[in-house]
């Protein structure tokens, strides 16, 4: 339970983000309960690392003046775990859009996918973002110039894979654990490691664990943050 002041002052709230909600629509929903519930015009949120509206898992949000703390808390590690189809893209590098360039994967064993996992592990990798992201050239976001069909070159950028670990293979699926620094897109990672392997892939399911110490394990389920949250 908080009060005005308390959340003035600065709260964070840890959220389990909800499938095919964007992480703008938790902010603004915690948001509106808030101004609703004490009446007041204004009062800042924030989040602190976008999920995209098909991942699920921990949304950090800061509220008053914990807003000031959301890019050190953004500057922070991040652990995932998800699903990865083989044999198969999208031109999004996840379920959003279609498959295209089927192909086959019946040569992969356990060792060959383990294996591959190393290629990614050590510091300062460089990482080409997907063009379906919410990066920006020239003040359009990349998704914008996507859907409208046009090309764009996007530059790799420099990232840390400090683990990659294949949890369980039910091919064409795999499922995975990593821990990644700030600015990985989990959807490139789905991506490369299935061109690495010969037969393509994309990200099918994802769900973040962790940010630095913060975990999902300590969240709440957003349905639970009502107005009688706060007093």
């Amino acid at each position: 339970m908080y009060t005005l002041e308390q959340l003035q002052e600065g709260i964070i709230y840890l959220i389990d983000k909800p499938l095919d909600w964007t992480s703008f629509d938790v902010v603004n929903k915690i948001k509106w309960r808030i101004k609703r519930h004490f009446n007041v015009k204004k009062i800042k949120v924030g989040h602190a690392g976008t999920l995209d509206p098909k991942a699920t898992g921990l949304l950090i949000v800061c509220v008053g003046k914990y807003t000031k703390k959301i890019q050190e808390i953004q500057n922070a590690s991040k652990v995932y775990t998800g699903t990865i189809k083989l044999g198969v893209q999208t031109p999004s590098y996840d379920s959003e859009t279609n498959e295209i360039n089927p192909k086959d994967y019946s040569y992969l064993n356990k060792l060959s996918i383990n294996d591959a996992t190393k290629s990614f592990i050590g510091l300062q990798i460089n990482q080409t973002p997907p063009l379906y992201s919410a990066l920006k050239k020239e003040g359009k976001r990349y998704y914008e110039i996507a859907r409208k069909g046009e090309s764009i070159d996007i530059s790799a950028r420099k990232i840390n894979i400090y683990d990659f670990t294949i949890t369980e293979i039910q091919l064409p699926f795999i499922k995975f654990k990593v821990h990644c620094s700030k600015g990985t897109y989990i959807r490139s990672l789905a991506h490369d490691f299935g061109n690495l392997l010969g037969c393509g892939g994309y990200l099918t399911e994802l769900h973040r664990e962790k940010i630095g110490d913060f975990d999902v394990e300590n969240a709440n389920n957003l349905i639970l943050v009502k107005e009688d949250y706060f007093s």
